[in-house]
């Protein structure tokens, strides 16, 4: 999960509210200072941390509760609203203007520019624009290569020049054969730190390539420092709009989500991975939403968009629902989940989920052990196949001969399978009441 541990302290917090008896001064106090604990221990900025309590606690004191809710469902409700506020509150649509749409990287060294403009290239290209990605670091060695490798990588066009050492004549050369693409990434020179020749150099290359967007690309493992940057870079080339790299390991990442907030540009995209598909559309509503194990459907319904056919969703959902899948739904559904990311960031998608003692092995179906499930169900039949509970160790020993596939695999396929109906039953059983359903697996939803 992103920002692991401030989600932990968040959901600790909403669930001690959950779980207390009466909404008092002391309850309330409780949680203005569990919320500021988790946010300062995430670097966050002391100012933005203090302003943001207060109004949840101003909020809570002026407000009235709702119609139809209770007071602490109320409560709860006002630090993800306050939270989503806090992170930009809606997302930043962008939309393509003008042909070639010019998107320009700024940033510091390290902060991850040429890998996110291939992960950017990827993600447009998926979308069927025509993208293009334009080599303007001048000064780190290598720079040139690296945007060769990763316009390769993802399968984009690139330009670079090796011998030239002024990035606006590297523009002003390649500008003509520009103009056939949809989308231009400019992947700019960095500095160890801000420096009067970077800013000239950023300034320069503004001015000439005049930019539909200006992202500013920031690590989410540099802590407080990220708000000097962001404003001085936005003072420099006015920034439209943040990326923020390296935010699916350790980092503590809240110094780079506020700098935004100071810079008073909105967050754009975040990196949550190594891969060129791990670029995610920035959402505050859905970001929170899972922070505080309460889903994201939206983040998930744009994964599946990209991995699955409409019409071959539709299918397997109704499947599903029925409790009529056989093996290959099953394989077919665990392909296509795989293609949306790893199971694991698509249960924190699902609003409950990310509370859930779900069994381990569901969540680390590898790549290699869908391949050998594709293997041995070629040896089954195809009875077997539409109603795996035939498969009894006589016929698992047949099909692990015959497949060459061993015993414990075929034994974990048949398992998944019979889980998936465990919870398609339960999810029918209770009309989609995930309250129930979370009682079952003895987990806690914020709010039940």
């Amino acid at each position: 999960m992103v920002l692991d541990k401030l989600s932990t302290s968040l959901k600790s917090t909403l669930q001690k509210i959950a779980g207390s008896v009466f909404v008092d001064e002391k309850l309330i106090n409780e949680l203005v200072k569990d919320v500021q604990k988790a946010l300062l221990q995430s670097d966050v900025n002391v100012q933005l941390v203090f302003s943001l309590t207060n109004t949840i606690k101003t909020r809570i004191k002026d407000e009235k509760t709702p119609g139809g809710i209770t007071k602490k469902e109320h409560l709860i409700n006002i630090v993800y609203e306050e939270l989503v506020n806090f992170l930009g509150k809606e997302q930043y649509k962008l939309t393509i203007t003008e042909k070639p749409f010019k998107i320009m990287l700024i940033g510091l060294y390290g902060s991850g520019k040429t890998t996110t403009s291939g992960k950017l290239a990827k993600y447009y290209a998926k979308r069927g624009y025509k993208v293009a990605i334009v080599g303007l670091d001048v000064h780190r060695p290598g720079a040139m290569e690296q945007v060769k490798q990763v316009a390769e990588q993802v399968n984009v066009p690139y330009f670079i020049d090796k011998d030239e050492k002024n990035p606006v004549i590297i523009f002003k050369n390649i500008e003509k054969k520009l103009q056939d693409f949809d989308i231009i990434l400019y992947d700019t020179s960095g500095r160890d730190a801000l420096s009067d020749d970077l800013i000239q150099e950023i300034e320069a290359l503004n001015i000439e390539i005049k930019a539909n967007e200006r992202f500013l690309v920031i690590s989410g493992d540099i802590g407080q420092a990220a708000q000097k940057q962001a404003e001085q870079f936005h003072q420099s080339v006015h920034i439209t709009g943040v990326i923020v790299t390296k935010m699916d390991g350790t980092a503590r990442g809240g110094g780079a989500l506020t700098a935004c907030a100071v810079a008073k540009a909105p967050i754009v995209f975040i990196g949550v991975g190594e891969k060129s598909d791990d670029l995610e559309h920035f959402n505050p509503k859905g970001f929170v939403g899972r922070m505080l194990g309460m889903g994201d459907l939206e983040g998930l319904l744009e994964k599946a968009r990209e991995a699955i056919k409409e019409e071959d969703a539709e299918d397997l959902g109704k499947k599903f629902l029925k409790g009529e899948f056989n093996l290959l739904d099953l394989y077919e559904q665990m392909t296509a989940m795989k293609k949306m990311g790893s199971l694991q960031k698509i249960v924190e998608m699902i609003p409950g989920f990310s509370s859930l003692q779900l069994p381990k092995e569901m969540l680390e179906v590898q790549e290699g052990k869908l391949e050998e499930w594709k293997i041995a169900m070629q040896s089954m039949t195809k009875a077997e196949l539409e109603d795996p509970e035939l498969i009894d160790s006589e016929r698992i020993e047949r099909i692990s001969n015959g497949s060459g596939v061993d015993v414990a695999t075929i034994r974990e396929l048949i398992k998944q399978h019979r889980q998936s109906k465990k919870m398609v039953k339960m999810f029918k059983g209770n009309k989609g009441d995930m309250s129930k359903i979370m009682k079952k697996f003895g987990g806690k939803f914020p709010g039940m």
